[in-house]
């Protein structure tokens, strides 16, 4: 493995995941998983199913234990602190399925991404922001959140993570059951997300989407990271190019 020209440069890494180990019932599901991530960037890690792309990110934010490792953010070490501790460092994960609360409306969900005492110090600004980059929602904030289209509902989940103010906005699968035309929108306002100042990790079925949207990149194969590069060198390489995008 190695790391992409510049990365050096950087300084210190946002986001450090070491020889991480995750193991589900004694069967394991990360073998050794190491890699960083810089202040502003978007990382996407690449892999099929079942590689422990999910079980990384569930891990970073503390919803599975490691069993070794070391994740740390800007110099804390995370690993293994409980959940609501990792959100109230300034991780917001979304994750696959959205997990968005129907029963409540989209304003409600809205307001419980909140979580931390500065978010809620800012909790107009940022609900105002997020409703400039999700219009749609802005229409619906009095309509629970159940009756939403599937695009709506992504564009909730991640709106609500936004609430959070995160240093980290970590995003597992956000096109997966779209159209593809709402697949665009959805690559599109990450896009806008990124260019706003906040650093995304990005799990994506979308290969070539995810890999030109991203700087950086990991592959995952059965629990291990496999190659690194920037986006442009992994969609270059035969490797993702037969195994992922088909070529």
């Amino acid at each position: 493995m190695h790391e992409p020209n510049g990365a050096a440069q950087q300084g210190q890494p946002l986001l450090l995941v070491e020889h991480l180990r995750v193991a589900y019932a004694g069967v394991p599901a990360l073998h050794d998983v190491s890699f960083a991530i810089y202040p502003g960037e978007v990382v996407t890690l690449v892999g099929a199913n079942g590689a422990g792309k999910t079980t990384t990110l569930r891990s970073i934010s503390g919803l599975v234990r490691a069993e070794a490792g070391a994740i740390t953010l800007d110099g804390v070490e995370l690993t293994n602190k409980p959940s609501h501790a990792i959100t109230g460092l300034g991780i917001a994960h979304v994750p696959e399925g959205r997990r968005i609360f129907g029963r409540l409306t989209v304003e409600q969900n809205l307001l419980l991404g909140s979580y931390t005492p500065a978010a809620r110090a800012a909790e107009a600004r940022t609900k105002e922001e997020v409703l400039t980059l999700f219009p749609r929602l802005r229409e619906r904030l009095g309509q629970r959140a159940g009756t939403l289209s599937g695009g709506e509902q992504q564009m909730l989940a991640i709106a609500r993570g936004l609430m959070l103010r995160p240093r980290l906005l970590m995003l597992d699968e956000p096109s997966l059951g779209l159209a593809p035309l709402l697949v665009q929108g959805i690559f599109e306002t990450i896009r806008q997300i990124s260019a706003s100042g906040v650093t995304i990790l990005l799990v994506e079925q979308n290969v070539h989407e995810s890999l030109s949207l991203a700087q950086r990149a990991y592959v995952l194969q059965v629990g291990e990271v496999v190659l690194a590069g920037s986006g442009a060198e992994l969609l270059e390489s035969d490797l993702v190019r037969q195994a992922y995008l088909g070529i």
